[in-house]
């Protein structure tokens, strides 16, 4: 039976995977999310003898049950090949006792490639799958990962055109530069005059903008998403930690059965629910630590039950985690709400209109395999510094975020399981904060300059997703304000 997908605010929305995929967000402005959390049909031992596309389609036949077992495996096999550059895909390294999953080996260096990879062939197989004749219209708004691979993964592909809005004053320069860099006709690429919240809501105010769907329709148009509120992008982000698992087993690092602990650099919150739902497909994952910098919004809900975004926006070292407003952080609410969309959209609509909510007691009790806190940006910092200095091991920002919570789990709680930590980017992406830590008294150099000095001083060659933007022309000059960004879009469309 297929399993279908419902609205986080509205219990008579279903759609199939398809249809989910293809719309990105619901009508209604809810997230869709599975009726039920599937569980793993195969023996973690079998696991532990797959490859990395093996586990994949595994796992995602379980998501996408409308898809033919070709069209998925076609889909994977086009996602995961040698744009990659280690045969693994999602290498672990063991460095300091603990166990650094590298997510950042594909063609834009940075974990959303593990995701973004393969959702523009779920999106075209989901177009012909229900017969849409509109060209796609991806619509994005980043922190600085998402942005560049989503452009990566949408340039050039027949049926669709990607627009991605991005902080101006709140990225790296390389991951500007990748950006504003990249080639295809179908892509546009603007900097708003804000930050990553405004231009989140921006795009959330888009995809419910009747009027403009209608505009859009009438030349030939609709919307769609490419951030972690699309669940094309959240289901390929849950097999990475069933992989992680079955390496483990496979290396004898863990015995089969035994818990694993998971720590997640965590801003917009889809990379640590897929850990959530890989727990709960009967992954044997412990507890789910939640790393988060000085905007520490999701450890102070932990701590509390009360999100509040009424507070100063931080500008860190890890950008890609700057955000106030963690969208799929709705998806868990829902769950811990007994799957009630109605209790759900009291909370979100309470969250636009105060800026804060508090979730009941046994929601609260439902969290209990979550553990929050927070880096500030010193102990990023000499994070980075300890384990490049103790081990070799050059992590970067969001990275170091993670392991410095890790350290403040283990302390606190002296829980020994073995864990896994999320490694989101590579440290050539963010090479000035990551030098400052490693050795200060850089700003004489360039960032490109400071890639180099990286590599030498870690034995890494700079990656190939670095050199070619080195020198390549800037295409996307477009600025705005927030409160423009359907201006922008009109006009790439050509719609008047």
């Amino acid at each position: 039976m297929d399993l279908m997908y419902a609205s986080t605010r509205d219990a008579d929305v279903k759609a199939t995977a398809s249809q989910a995929i293809l719309k990105g967000l619901s009508d209604d402005g809810g997230l869709f999310v599975p009726e039920r959390i599937p569980a793993l049909d195969v023996s973690l031992q079998d696991l532990a003898g797959m490859t990395y596309q093996e586990t994949a389609y595994t796992v995602m036949k379980q998501f996408l049950t409308d898809f033919t077992e070709q069209e998925l495996k076609d889909c994977i096999q086009a996602a995961y090949d040698s744009k990659f550059d280690t045969e693994e895909i999602a290498p672990l390294v063991r460095a300091d006792g603990v166990y650094f999953l590298e997510l950042f080996h594909g063609a834009t260096i940075a974990f959303k490639d593990m995701a973004l990879s393969i959702l523009p062939h779920l999106m075209t197989v989901s177009a012909k799958k229900n017969h849409v004749t509109n060209e796609i219209v991806i619509l994005t708004a980043t922190s600085g990962d998402t942005g560049k691979a989503a452009l990566a993964g949408f340039a050039g592909v027949e049926g669709t055109k990607i627009i991605v809005f991005y902080p101006k004053n709140g990225v790296s320069p390389i991951q500007e530069k990748q950006m504003v860099t990249q080639k295809g006709a179908n892509t546009c690429v603007a900097g708003i005059h804000g930050n990553f919240d405004q231009a989140q809501t921006g795009v959330k105010q888009m995809f419910a903008d009747k009027e403009l769907a209608r505009e859009l329709a009438a030349h030939g148009y609709q919307f769609s998403s490419a951030n972690s509120i699309n669940i094309g992008r959240l289901v390929p982000q849950i097999v990475y930690y069933v992989y992680a698992y079955a390496r483990l087993l496979a290396k004898g690092e863990i015995a089969q059965g035994e818990q694993i602990n998971v720590t997640v650099p965590t801003g917009n919150f889809g990379n640590i629910l897929a850990a959530y739902y890989a727990k709960h497909m009967g992954l044997p994952i412990g507890k789910l630590v939640c790393a988060s910098n000085e905007n520490k919004v999701l450890y102070d809900f932990f701590a509390t039950g009360t999100y509040n975004k009424n507070r100063e926006f931080m500008l860190t070292s890890s950008p890609s985690m700057d955000i106030l407003i963690s969208s799929n952080l709705e998806r868990l609410i829902y769950h811990i709400a007994g799957n009630n969309a109605k209790e759900n959209a009291a909370y979100m609509k309470k969250l636009a209109e105060d800026g804060t909510y508090s979730i009941t007691a046994e929601m609260m009790a439902a969290l209990d395999s979550f553990y929050g806190n927070y880096a500030s940006e010193q102990e990023t910092a000499q994070t980075i510094r300890d384990f490049y200095e103790k081990t070799g091991y050059v992590a970067d920002t969001h990275t170091a975020v993670a392991a410095a919570v890790c350290r403040k789990y283990q302390a606190e709680t002296k829980d020994d399981a073995k864990m896994v930590i999320a490694s989101t980017a590579s440290p050539f992406k963010f090479t000035r904060s990551v030098m400052d830590a490693v050795r200060p008294g850089n700003d004489a150099q360039s960032d490109f300059e400071l890639a180099d000095e990286l590599s030498r001083l870690s034995g890494v060659p700079v990656p190939q997703a670095v050199e070619e933007i080195r020198t390549a022309p800037v295409l996307h000059r477009e600025e705005c304000e927030a409160g423009d960004m359907p201006l922008v879009v009109r006009r790439f469309l050509g719609i008047n």
